[in-house]
């Protein structure tokens, strides 16, 4: 542990915004995979009400990562990387609908 009163606040700080960090990637995870499921649910039974459940979770998936990148805890191209393979996962399910 510090013996300086700014390295002891120093160690707290860190500490508070590892948590923080931890908590934003966590929900970037959870609603990763929620969006996961709504697309293979909606590839498995194509219809209006699950495409209307997929469009939401996805829009909540970019919200969050959004958010982590604004508030540092992503990197900007690791977050549009993010993004980019969430869109790409629903357009092959989608070609492989239509098909």
């Amino acid at each position: 542990m510090a013996n300086i009163k700014s390295a002891k606040k120093r160690v707290l700080i860190a500490e508070r915004n590892r948590l923080r960090n931890k908590a934003y990637k966590s929900a970037v995870r959870t609603l990763t995979k929620k969006y996961l499921t709504a697309v293979s649910q909606y590839s498995a039974q194509p219809s209006p009400e699950a495409m209307q459940e997929v469009q939401s979770t996805m829009s909540a998936a970019f919200s969050k990562i959004d958010k982590a990148v604004k508030r540092g805890v992503l990197h900007t191209n690791n977050g549009a990387r993010k993004k980019s393979r969430l869109a790409s996962v629903l357009k092959q399910h989608e070609a492989t609908t239509a098909s």
